[in-house]
């Protein structure tokens, strides 16, 4: 199981990946947009766990990006996207779903929360 972690605070990238790789998960950490779409267009993942603010381009941005990436090169099925953020207002996640993401998880999350949330996906 590979995910891709698209999160541009370090302590949060190593808070995760610590809680993911005990469930032996791969995990690839970037920390921008131009990091995550070379990596999307350089590997096949399972996951995408998305922060929404972000240098650069934001998540929403990002994850269009993906979607445009995939439509053009006839993937039928996109990655599941996850975001991930400390942004919780009313229409925070209608946006990312508006955005193309599948879930979202607001932050701070537990590591139970984050399992959960990836199991709608993979397992």
């Amino acid at each position: 199981m590979d995910i891709l972690l698209v999160e541009d605070n370090i302590l949060n990238q190593k808070v995760v990946s610590f809680n993911l790789k005990k469930y032996n998960y791969s995990v690839v950490a970037v920390r921008d947009g131009v990091e995550a779409l070379a990596a999307i267009k350089n590997r096949k993942f399972d996951l995408v766990l998305m922060d929404l603010m972000l240098p650069g381009m934001n998540g929403y941005e990002i994850t269009q990006e993906i979607r445009k990436y995939e439509k053009e090169t006839g993937v039928e099925n996109g990655v599941p996207i996850v975001a991930i953020t400390a942004n919780t207002l009313d229409n925070d996640r209608e946006k990312c779903f508006e955005a193309g993401m599948n879930e979202y998880l607001p932050k701070p999350f537990t590591a139970e929360q984050l399992i959960e949330k990836i199991r709608i996906f993979i397992d």
